[in-house]
């Protein structure tokens, strides 16, 4: 890219750091990613190679997690470029998968569900990260001046220190092995990603239920001897073919937590083209992080997620292996988050945000085609096509049919009925249990150690983002 290109493409005066970004390649930027896990500041004992830093801690500035957090939002519009016919027979096929949005991320989302939330956690505090209202236009400026307002929108600060255990509790079950000499250190930023699986359950479970007839499974419960899961009149009137049968376990998340572990490589490469340090590693413990009710006497809540602890009953003994009702908490569950202000920044569909999981299914089918749903604005789909042909995707792609929703709607009220939560075999909220950490590397100790420890970029960072014989300590 030329001066005069990366000029249009930041709308101004460029950045020396931005503008580097935007040379380096992809592939070099693949082939020569490692994991630089010692950030600047930071000493190692590890006997003949231990290393003592002379640096004080170096945090990120404002610009350089403006672009990390750019990363996780907003990139631009997904495409419907898929067919909503049969071929064969011209019957109509499901073309209205994404769950609430049309707006794409940088990574892959299954159904478009933006199921992945990030915690930013530095050493100002940490913050919930925000989804934001709506995707960068296509024109709009890639420069400082953007990237740090669009971050400063996007930021709720959860807490006015950093998510942490004190010093004396920093090993297992909170931290792993060595992680915790390394990991959550002053002057390192993590980015920590959570999952609301629950919409996505929901919006997936219409999904399997659009097959075409004799091809829609039957949904079996195989925590509970493999009975039809709610579904016995959809059995009976044919709409569900009682020879191929799908339990609920075998779905697990339904692939939603995958959105997660593609935007944290995109964050990697990212850090690793701008010369950061980047370790993705085991976070503190989830439950401990989330506020667990099993930990949170001995930790604290923590980040305070709202917890469901579906009450006892024998059946669960055999169905979840809880042998008494003391150990409840065994199923205890994350679905929800609200700010310290008490605005809802994250609600699962299940109970307590809706009454009902038919409520929840409403809730779910109204973000999609309601009004302000998906696939209601016009606009966006203007947007997204050519002439006319946004209009006609939406009048002519078929949205779900009424057993569909119905049937789906019985599926989520025997699963709430029967295990008093929902879902039952996976977490409302997915917590992958891995945190990205993003640091300036400590170059002294790769350079000392290791043969090929430091690329170009790394090598350069400080001259190209923060000047020459700037200190590395400059306000965020």
């Amino acid at each position: 890219m030329s001066r005069a290109d990366r000029r249009r493409a930041t709308g101004g005066p460029v950045h020396p750091g931005l503008a580097d970004l935007l040379r380096q390649p992809l592939l070099r930027t693949l082939w020569r990613r490692r994991t630089h896990r010692v950030a600047r500041g930071v000493s190692v004992a590890a006997g003949s190679m231990s290393h003592a830093s002379a640096h004080a801690p170096a945090p990120l500035t404002e610009l350089e997690e403006a672009v990390l957090i750019a990363l996780t939002g907003p990139t631009g519009f997904t495409m419907p470029d898929r067919p909503f016919e049969d071929p064969r027979d011209g019957t109509p096929v499901m073309a209205k998968p994404n769950l609430a949005t049309m707006a794409g991320r940088s990574a892959g989302s299954p159904d478009n569900a933006q199921a992945t939330h990030f915690f930013l956690i530095n050493d100002t505090g940490t913050y919930f990260l925000r989804h934001p209202p709506a995707p960068p236009e296509p024109h709009e400026p890639f420069d400082a001046d953007t990237l740090t307002a669009r971050a400063r929108a996007t930021k709720v600060r959860i807490l006015d220190h950093r998510l942490d255990v004190p010093g004396d509790k920093r090993n297992f079950p909170a931290y792993l092995d060595s992680n915790r000499f390394l990991s959550n250190l002053p002057g390192t930023t993590l980015l920590f990603p959570v999952v609301d699986v629950s919409h996505q359950y929901v919006n997936a479970l219409m999904y399997l239920l659009t097959q075409p007839d004799g091809a829609r499974p039957v949904l079996v419960d195989d925590r509970n001897l493999h009975r039809p899961a709610g579904v016995e009149k959809w059995v009976r009137n044919g709409f569900l073919n009682e020879d191929i049968r799908l339990p609920l376990g075998a779905l697990g998340p339904l692939r939603t937590q995958i959105e997660a572990d593609l935007l944290l490589q995109n964050l990697v490469l990212a850090a690793e083209a701008m010369g950061l340090g980047a370790f993705l590693h085991s976070s503190l413990h989830p439950g401990i992080a989330l506020g667990h009710p099993a930990f949170a006497r001995t930790y604290g809540r923590m980040l305070g997620f709202t917890y469901v602890t579906p009450r006892w009953r024998p059946a669960d003994v055999w169905r979840w292996h809880v042998p008494l009702p003391w150990y409840a908490r065994l199923r205890s569950h994350p679905v929800g988050l609200r700010s310290p202000e008490g605005e809802p920044l994250i609600e699962a569909a299940c109970p307590p945000a809706y009454a009902s999981m038919s409520d929840a299914v409403d809730a779910v089918v109204r973000r999609k085609f309601g009004p302000g749903g998906c696939y209601a604005d016009q606009d966006v789909f203007a947007r997204i096509h050519r002439r006319d042909y946004g209009q006609r995707f939406l009048a002519e792609a078929s949205e779900y049919d009424d057993r569909v929703v119905e049937c789906a709607r019985d599926v989520c009220a025997y699963v709430l009925r029967t295990h008093r939560r929902f879902p039952a075999h996976t977490d409302a909220v997915h917590v992958p249990g891995v945190w990205l950490q993003v640091h300036h590397v400590e170059t002294e100790y790769y350079e000392r150690y290791f043969t090929d420890g430091l690329t170009d970029a790394h090598r350069a960072h400080d001259e190209v983002w923060h000047g020459a014989g700037r200190g590395m300590n400059g306000a965020r």
